[in-house]
């Protein structure tokens, strides 16, 4: 076999005719890599593909494509395979604090990243390229951060704070209050607000009252530079009191600023969480740990219609009091969720086996296309990052897995991750 060579010794100088090319775009700035399949992350497939990157993004990607004169091209067709880079979603990776039930909707996971961690580089090493971390906790327990494994600095790591709030919803009435408890806490600002405003117009219209009539007594002569003034600090606009910090996310939750990831444990908990909502409207999605008693299928369907997002595992489960296997993602994902799949533990190892674990429930009853959103686009959408990560789009950071086969089948491995662009990992190709 032929040694793996260093990706720059593999950039030749493209011959062929001209397609892949812009007006004013040449030289360095460009790069085309061919491939022998691009799995583009939202259900399209490609053979011989091309992809173009100008400036760290995807600017054009195909089959079979021409390639501009001079453009430099990585050319490993029929070798490898590409995918978007993995993005995991949920994620205590690298964090170690602990908490119990406190109320804390304004903490965010960030500050507790500690960027010299290696378990980043790790994972980076097997083709996550983003993490959604989460504040620890069972009630409200704060809001995630999307990192960037490929960082090296917590300016470079941290990518987007507030992702999404964290609420944790048991079988408990004293559960259901720490959500309820902060739309009323919303509520009283909003009513604070209303007050506010109020008082603000009636000072207003006294004081235009006032004017009108110091103008009629002042009709013969014109306002000196004073008066000017004064009116023009009397023309203000009305600024509503500050919030408190753990009444801010609730609000961004009903402008639709914000979503929140329910952490549930069954179907109890799941229409708990529907009786403490109320008639509150926002964007939420589920997450449900898979256990031997998980019960959750029996409003499969209920959630199905949602559209929601559920975050899961890839585990195949059992029947409760049964040893009937379930694939459990398998089932939401027919059912109309949009799934979620993290690694089965927040290791290394964990990460590095997680496409073994996917493979499992793809051979029985997952869709390739679904389980692979599952592991990038769908994630992404989730963290709020989905318009700039998490597929081979037009457009898009060019964050791509470089693997020498299937990546889905035993013993391929990761030959290379590029994050905005740049290669920051070469594996050995074996």
């Amino acid at each position: 076999m032929q040694p793996f060579l260093p990706l720059t010794a593999l950039l030749l100088t493209a011959a062929p005719a001209v397609a892949l090319s812009s007006a004013g775009v040449r030289g360095s700035e460009l790069l085309a890599i061919q491939v022998a399949v691009a799995e583009t992350g939202d259900g399209t497939t490609l053979e011989h593909a091309v992809i173009l990157i100008e400036k760290g993004r995807i600017v054009t990607i195909g089959e079979d494509l021409p390639i501009e004169r001079g453009i430099p091209i990585l050319d490993r067709d029929p070798e490898w395979t590409v995918t978007p880079g993995f993005v995991n979603a949920y994620s205590r990776l690298g964090l170690d604090s602990r908490a119990g039930s406190e109320f804390k909707p304004d903490v965010k996971a960030s500050v507790e990243l500690y960027p010299e961690d290696d378990s980043y580089r790790d994972v980076l090493e097997f083709g996550v390229t983003t993490l959604g971390l989460y504040p620890p906790g069972t009630t409200v327990a704060g809001q995630a951060s999307v990192i960037r494994t490929s960082g090296k600095s917590r300016e470079e790591m941290i990518w987007e704070e507030g992702a999404y709030l964290k609420v944790g919803i048991q079988a408990s009435s004293s559960s259901k209050k720490a959500l309820t408890r902060g739309f009323e806490k919303a509520d009283q600002y909003e009513e604070k607000v209303k007050k506010a405003r109020e008082k603000w117009e009636k000072d207003n219209e006294k004081k235009s009252k006032s004017k009108s009539t110091k103008k009629d007594d002042k009709a013969a002569s014109p306002p000196d530079d004073d008066d000017k003034d004064k009116d023009k600090k009397d023309d203000g606009v009305f600024v509503p009191p500050a919030p408190d910090a753990d009444v801010v996310p609730f609000l961004k939750l009903r402008s639709g600023e914000l979503r929140a990831l329910v952490a549930i444990n069954g179907a109890a908990e799941y229409l708990h969480f529907l009786d403490a909502m109320g008639e509150e409207k926002f964007e939420w999605h589920l997450r449900c740990p898979i256990t031997r008693e998980l019960d959750l299928f029996y409003v499969k369907d209920k959630i199905g219609e949602k559209g929601c997002k559920i975050v899961f595992e890839p585990t195949i489960s059992v029947h409760p009091g049964t040893m009937r296997q379930r694939n459990l993602p398998a089932e939401f994902s027919n059912a109309g969720a949009d799934l979620v799949l993290i690694p089965r533990d927040d290791d290394v190892g964990s990460h590095e086996r997680w496409r073994e674990d996917v493979a499992i429930l793809m051979s029985t009853g997952l869709t390739r296309e679904k389980a692979l959103r599952a592991m990038t686009l769908a994630p992404a959408e989730l963290l709020g990052v989905g318009d700039e990560t998490g597929s081979l789009t037009v457009g898009k950071r060019a964050d791509m897995v470089f693997f020498n086969g299937d990546p889905f089948d035993t013993g391929t491995k990761v030959v290379a991750v590029m994050v905005d662009g740049q290669f920051v990992v070469e594996g050995d190709e074996q």
